[in-house]
């Protein structure tokens, strides 16, 4: 039986261990959790989901609180449209991230970022080129576009003198949403590097409807093939979502595929940026435990855990510090539901709402725990300790597991510390 290491991804002139790990925000996907995909020889993500305040937990700088003094004025408005996003502040910090996490790289392997086109920052073109700009400025070696069909997103970065030379990539949910990003990307004489097929047992949000049982990532992987075959199109493909051990994926590369995107066995890796007492929620958490949602202000079904402390709560929208979800007009769906409660109790010192939630907060917070449909396994990858907790695993061996094991056997790590 074949392993994952007998495969090799390439882009150009690179050739990868072909695991790529999926980036996930807001800064669960951090720099150490790429750079050690990048280190093994595979292909890490940082997410650049609330950039400015990831910069703010991590280089200290104070983009989120010199942008609520600025707009403490609308705090009490409901018109969000005044609360814009400063361009300069937002390239620095994309920068800042990006510059910081490339000085660190070690190995054959490569960096990427991931940019969601639903991050909207009430100017959504002019802000996803400023961070995909700015992100090519500091020396991202792959872009791959994320949570939206991306449509225009190759235009606005056509006239950067890396537009050739950085890896792009799409993620896409069905031939028909690749065939629309190929038509309409197709005037600046660029083809994706590579395409990643999400399929619906991916964490977070989902490019299904909420019939997303229905589908199949292989049934898709295989559509998708069969299209590029017939287009004469030679991209590696990428399948994602409910990817679980070595064994899967290197079913998937055995028929075809380019390379496999993980992430839902780096959620428990000590270099994953989920606090450890949300890490030991993820082990714990059984199938029933698991929920596809539409409690996201983008429209996007959603994967999590049902226990999310952000489930169902009625905090104030706290658009002038962050006010990443805003859409060109300033709306967000979150602050029409809150408004809506608030009006209903008038009499309420703090009010619940349950149809969508505060992402921005929530996220920045951990508050929502977004995850694969196959969560529930994470407690047999690993050891309990003494008091019950779950050990938590590195990246590495979630790593190697994933690129020299067989017969869907998982590693258990040596042994649980006391």
């Amino acid at each position: 039986m074949k392993r994952v290491d007998d495969f090799r991804l390439r882009l150009g002139k690179q050739e990868l261990v072909p695991i790529m790990i999926g980036g996930m925000g807001v800064d669960i996907s951090t720099a150490d959790l790429a750079l050690e995909a990048a280190r093994l020889g595979g292909i890490g993500h940082i997410s650049d989901a609330m950039i400015n305040t990831v910069s703010d937990r991590r280089y200290a700088t104070k983009h989120v609180k010199e942008k609520l003094a600025q707009y403490k004025f609308n705090v009490n408005n409901e018109d969000k449209s005044p609360v814009k996003f400063d361009l300069g502040r937002l390239e620095e910090a994309t920068k800042l991230h990006v510059e910081a996490t490339m000085a660190r790289k070690q190995g054959s392997g490569m960096v990427f970022i991931n940019c969601m086109e639903k991050l909207t920052m009430n100017a959504p073109k002019e802000t996803l080129k400023v961070r995909m700009a700015a992100a090519m400025d500091a020396g991202i070696e792959g872009i791959t576009l994320a949570a939206g069909l991306h449509l225009g997103s190759f235009a606005l970065i056509e006239d950067h003198p890396r537009f050739r030379d950085v890896k792009l990539g799409i993620i896409v949910s069905s031939v028909r949403a690749l065939q629309l990003f190929l038509k309409k990307s197709a005037r600046t004489g660029r083809l994706p590097d590579y395409i990643v097929v999400e399929g619906p047992l991916a964490g977070g949000h989902l490019g299904f409807g909420m019939d997303w049982a229905q589908y199949d990532l292989a049934t898709i992987v295989v559509e998708v093939m069969q299209y590029l075959k017939e287009e004469n199109l030679d991209i590696p493909v990428i399948p994602a979502g409910g990817i679980f051990t070595g064994s899967d994926a290197a079913g998937f590369l055995e028929a075809g595929a380019g390379a496999v995107q993980v992430a839902t066995r780096f959620t428990v890796t000590t270099e994953c940026g989920l606090p450890d007492d949300v890490k030991q929620e993820y082990f714990k958490a059984t199938e029933d435990d698991i929920e596809v949602n539409q409690i996201s202000p983008t429209g996007y079904p959603m994967r999590m855990i049902k226990k999310s402390p952000g489930i169902g709560d009625g905090i104030r929208p706290n658009c002038e510090a962050y006010g990443y979800l805003l859409d060109a007009n300033g709306k967000c769906a979150y602050i029409t539901s809150y408004n809506r409660e608030v009006a209903a109790h008038p009499e309420a010192r703090k009010v619940k709402v349950w149809d969508k939630t505060c992402l921005c907060t929530h996220m920045r917070n951990f508050e929502i725990w977004t995850c694969g449909q196959l969560t529930y396994r994470l407690k047999d990858t690993t050891l309990k300790n003494a008091d019950g907790s779950y050990q938590i695993l590195s990246a590495e061996h979630v790593f190697k597991d994933y690129q020299f094991s067989t017969d869907n056997k998982l590693a258990l790590p040596e042994s649980a510390a006391g």
